[in-house]
């Protein structure tokens, strides 16, 4: 196991150099000042520009300059924004966790509906309901992310009027910013309108949750599906059936427990696509988050928001996938190490 630690997190370094020396090439992509794109500082005076100078080290070669760009990271310093000339570190810190909220429950709702679907299908292989599951992930990753959320609102928000159609809360109640995630500094609030801000809460996340978690439920349901259908031809499944368990038995005690096995290391792969959608989805639903921002960041060409946003997103998105690589080892120990066994 700690073979496999070390080799995840060289694997994590090497992928965050690459990602930085990424949007450190970005500050001399963009148009301007190369100096400019990377602290933001638009408006600076001549003694403020010798200072950034000075800071960056934009007088000296590119290795010296880049060593630079990671002291102001490590320290937590991502430049300020070119739109509002705040620090992004703060907004991003204020943006985030809206992001990481709408994204870990609609991961929840697409696995919760995902995968017990492609089980379903894979034990009524080539029957009816097989088809139709099929059939309807097909139709649900079809379908483009912007246009679900549009007859999304048109439907249940101003027709039906059973959800919010935009943000995050009502306006009315006020609730103080602690951690960022909604319920979780709905629960900490000390107002006597806490279950109410709760409940008007949840009916906000409803529509955008759904919208995300449509595309990975999809995903989901072909991942469980092939899953299942594998761990049926087994050979312990076969001994399992000669034994004379039940299919019931077999399936509940034997092949789900496998099967999920051979999903939860997909569920970082999904994480990533699951981000992108929610980007485009908190547009939609004017969701507070950082994918609203980033993509506003686009059209207003705030390049520092830019860079400071693909380093951000990505990180988090990786972070997930390595955490996923190591509860999958933890949970299957043959996945550790590939010459498990041998000499």
């Amino acid at each position: 196991m700690l073979v496999f630690i070390i080799r995840r997190l060289n694997l994590f370094f090497f992928t965050m150099l690459l990602l930085t020396l990424l949007t450190f090439s970005l500050s001399f992509l963009f148009p301007g000042d190369p100096l400019v794109n990377l602290s933001g500082q638009i408006n600076a005076t001549p003694q403020q520009l010798e200072q950034l100078k000075l800071a960056y080290r934009s007088e000296q070669d590119l290795i010296q300059q880049y060593f630079a760009y990671l002291s102001h990271l490590a320290e937590g310093d991502l430049g300020l924004s070119m739109a509002s000339q705040t620090q992004i570190t703060s907004e991003i810190i204020n943006l985030l966790p809206a992001t990481i909220e709408l994204s870990l429950i609609a991961l929840l709702l697409a696995m919760f509906v995902g995968i017990p679907l492609g089980f379903i299908a894979a034990v009524n292989h080539r029957k009816t309901a097989d088809n139709i599951i099929l059939s309807i992930a097909m139709l649900g990753y079809s379908v483009p992310v912007f246009w679900l959320g549009l007859v999304a609102i048109l439907v249940f928000s101003i027709q039906l009027g059973w959800f919010p159609s935009a943000g995050q809360l009502s306006l009315v109640y006020e609730i103080e910013h602690v951690t960022g995630i909604q319920f979780i500094d709905i629960l900490l609030s000390d107002s006597v309108y806490k279950w109410q801000a709760f409940r008007d809460a949840s009916a906000h996340i409803v529509l955008p949750a759904c919208v995300v978690a449509t595309a990975p439920a999809t995903i989901f349901i072909r991942l469980a599906r092939s899953s299942m259908l594998a761990v049926l031809e087994t050979h312990y499944i076969k001994a399992a059936r000669a034994k004379g368990l039940t299919f019931r038995q077999i399936i509940f005690r034997h092949a789900v427990r496998n099967a999920l096995l051979q999903i939860i290391r997909h569920i970082g792969l999904q994480f990533a696509n699951l981000v992108t959608i929610a980007m485009i989805t908190e547009v939609i639903f004017s969701w507070p988050g950082i994918g609203r921002w980033l993509i506003e960041s686009i059209y207003q060409r705030d390049y520092t928001g830019i860079q400071s946003g693909l380093l951000v997103l990505s990180t988090f998105i990786f972070i997930v996938h390595i955490l996923t690589d190591f509860i999958y080892a933890a949970l299957n120990p043959l996945a550790r190490e590939h010459n498990h066994g041998t000499s």
